[in-house]
């Protein structure tokens, strides 16, 4: 069975005054029908545009899609206008999205219910009343207490993690075939992030729908996930599924991130947090050699002469970025 999306050499370039920052620089990744994938990686790697450039939400200018294709059943999105009638009948409809910041996404002047039937009513053609009783459902199977009573109530009325909930009932509303969480608990509590991110599972078992969860953060896609595409300075440089990714990580980036996760188990004496030394490169500016080669301590003769390997397949669906039968470094 094909994909349900395939994106292919996706680029994305932002120009500024300082010159043309390529923030998504050839990336390629797969998304099937009723599955779990992560996209992890540093802030500034490229995860949120690449997601933002699937649905054509990136603002032009700065921003500008120069090349790649996104296959979504069957269609080249990328050949349609971005403000035009097929993508916005696509936009939360058939692609959804979870923001990061939920009151940023909300209309902090229009009730909850308002925001929510909206959608019904433009892509699923229902009635107002067919609407707020279709909303009603939706916030009580996110566990809003009194749904039908806080319909009326506006986005500041509810809590960091009930607006969460509200921003999943919204994206789940049309019955999406994928939903795309960009962060969708970094502004919540550990207990309240567990709870999303049960209720996210929940809600793709019951709707049948594939999730996308954008994250910097390896432990929160770990219990979850089922494939993982970690991402770099704008390039995916190791995918694979789940169980490849933490039990046998080849690329020293994803091996770095592990090292900055707790492990359950560990002693107080064994457990030390490795942060991965330096900082990611200037995207204006970027190396001809690998990316991650300055913070690198692993780095060969070969990764110094050159250019970044592309990802190439290890074993399975396990693919690596990385010249790692290269000769040592003297």
């Amino acid at each position: 069975m094909p994909p349900l999306l395939s994106v292919y050499n996706l680029k994305t370039y932002f120009h500024t005054y300082r010159g043309l920052v390529k923030a998504v620089d050839g990336v390629s990744f797969d998304i099937n029908e009723k599955e779990i994938v992560g996209v992890v990686g540093e802030s500034g790697c490229g995860k949120s545009v690449s997601m933002l450039s699937v649905l054509q939400l990136i603002s032009s200018p700065p921003g500008e899609i120069v090349d790649g294709k996104v296959i979504f059943e069957g269609q080249d999105l990328l050949q349609y206008q971005p403000k035009g009638e097929t993508m916005s009948s696509i936009r939360g409809a058939r692609i959804a999205m979870i923001f990061q910041e939920p009151m940023t996404s909300l209309n902090p002047v229009l009730t909850i219910g308002r925001q929510l039937t909206e959608g019904l009513e433009v892509h699923l053609s229902m009635n107002p009343q067919s609407a707020r009783e279709r909303v009603v459902e939706l916030l009580r199977l996110v566990g809003i207490p009194d749904a039908k009573g806080r319909l009326d109530a506006y986005p500041h009325q509810f809590s960091g993690g009930m607006r969460q909930r509200v921003m999943i009932a919204m994206a789940l509303s049309c019955n999406p075939r994928i939903l795309i969480a960009d962060e969708p608990t970094t502004a919540v509590d550990v207990t309240t992030q567990a709870q999303l991110l049960e209720l996210m599972q929940d809600m793709v078992v019951r709707f049948k729908t594939s999730l996308v969860i954008v994250t910097h953060n390896l432990g929160v896609v770990a219990r979850y996930a089922e494939r993982i595409y970690v991402m770099y300075s704008g390039r995916i440089v190791e995918s694979g599924l789940a169980d490849d990714i933490f039990l046998n990580p080849l690329h020293p980036y994803t091996i770095g991130l592990l090292k900055c996760v707790p492990q359950l188990g560990e002693t107080r004496k064994e457990r030390k947090l490795v942060p991965i030394q330096g900082l990611p490169p200037n995207l204006i500016n970027m190396p001809s050699s690998c990316a991650f080669l300055p913070r690198c301590d692993r780095a060969r003769d070969i990764c110094r002469q050159k250019p970044w390997p592309s990802l190439e397949l290890i074993e399975g669906q396990h693919y690596v970025a990385c010249f790692r039968d290269g000769p040592e470094t003297p």
